[in-house]
């Protein structure tokens, strides 16, 4: 065997785990506990056991803690979100690991609700730690798992539109749509999330009353959420869709004239053959894809090269925020300012933003010489920088720099 690639998908609730190399499926509660007498950590269950024998002190709701920046002290020593993390993330690869009798992991691709500079230096910080490069991790979101996981199907089950109902143990539940706009020159993906306001506590199915209310509250998102569109099929995921007697009258109207799929490792299942994928030379998916996580807008610059005009891109729609940008110099002509283009999918919808460089020298003869980097704080937010970078031993740098953020 030479090497695992593995798909996780980490939630405060549960996480789940698979692998390549079989249909495996590791689910466990999210929360770690610190043996009082030895420094030991365990995970999920194992966490729940130590912490109810009074063994152990036990965290949960991790990826909060992460987003919030917070702490929890253990035996008088104070953890930070990132750090409790980490050691979870490190014991749940090892369950693979172990199972399989190697060290090596190829690659590892976590998909989490929402994706956040936290959380990415959180599975940074857990790559290094476990001896992976860092090239080898990745983050997305569990929209983008979901559009991972429905084009891996069969393509009668994702022809047309597809929804998808995420009924979590988080108490949160959640809607998906995934549509598929075929052009000329390529096929774009677009998929979105919604968080329904009707959420509810899994607690309540456990009595008959609490479950008919239940069923109600989903028929009633349903019904609004479905109507008047035409499905190529309908996917249920998350713990609350693992038993399906309760949601009778539900399941009668998503089930009419329509597929219905249960899949409840659904996110990680997408993880992992989006980290397949990634490890091919070729994708087998020659889509644009629009999701959380993802640009929906291209960013460039009319620019002179060899005295033509030319449009240079700094930013792709379809590339994931968190890795596109471009670092570039400019040599400017009398010229102020720098202009972006941003064109969102629909082309009508293109606007230009500019940007004043105040407090940069007046120079003449193309002598303004500047370092351009663009970057992104998330999908919706590009942030630039341009400094002076000097002419030569002619003009030396003044230092000269400005910084903005732009809403895509």
């Amino acid at each position: 065997m030479d090497g695992l690639i593995l798909g996780l998908d980490l939630c405060d609730g549960y996480t789940q785990m698979v692998c390549d190399q079989e249909e495996k499926i590791w689910t466990l509660p999210t929360v770690v506990c610190k043996k009082k007498m030895e420094d030991q950590w365990l995970v999920g269950e194992d966490a729940f056991a130590a912490a109810l024998s009074g063994e152990g002190i036990m965290v949960d709701k991790l990826v909060k803690l992460v987003h919030k920046d917070g702490t929890a002290t253990i035996g008088g020593i104070k953890y930070g979100g990132m750090q409790l993390l980490t050691q979870f993330l490190l014991r749940v690869v090892e369950l693979a690991r172990e199972e399989y009798q190697t060290d090596r992991i190829k690659r590892l691709l976590v998909s989490v609700p929402k994706v956040e500079q936290g959380l990415l230096e959180c599975v940074q910080k857990c790559a290094d730690c476990l001896g992976i490069p860092k090239e080898a991790v990745s983050v997305i979101s569990h929209t983008e798992s979901f559009m991972y996981y429905v084009l891996s199907q069969k393509r009668e089950v994702w022809n047309n539109q597809i929804g998808m109902f995420d009924l979590s143990a988080d108490n949160l539940l959640c809607y998906y749509e995934m549509k598929v706009q075929r052009g000329m020159r390529q096929t774009t993906v677009v998929a979105e999330r919604e968080q329904l306001e009707e959420s509810f506590s899994l607690d309540i199915l456990k009595s008959p009353p609490g479950a008919k209310l239940a069923d109600k509250i989903l028929c009633s998102c349903a019904g609004r959420l479905l109507q008047k569109k035409t499905f190529s099929s309908i996917f249920l995921t998350g713990k609350g869709f693992e038993e399906r007697e309760w949601a009778e009258e539900f399941m009668k109207l998503v089930c009419a004239r329509r597929r219905v799929y249960g899949e409840s490792a659904l996110f990680a299942k997408g993880a992992l053959y989006r980290a397949v994928d990634l490890m091919r030379e070729k994708t087998a998916y020659p889509y644009v894809c629009i999701c959380e996580g993802r640009l929906d807008s291209s960013v460039t610059m009319k620019v002179l090269h060899k005295d033509q005009e030319n449009q240079l891109v700094l930013a792709s729609a379809g590339e994931s925020w968190h890795e596109a940008g471009k670092e570039v110099e400019l040599i400017l002509d009398h010229q102020d300012y720098l202009e972006f283009i941003i064109t969102a999918l629909d082309l009508k919808k293109k606007k230009a933003v500019r940007m004043i460089l105040e407090g940069f020298p007046k120079r003449d003869d193309r002598t303004l010489k500047v370092l351009l980097k663009v970057g992104f704080l998330d999908e919706r937010t590009m942030t630039v920088a341009v400094k002076d970078q000097g002419f030569g031993d002619f003009f030396p740098s003044t230092g000269a720099s400005v910084r903005q953020e732009v809403m895509l």
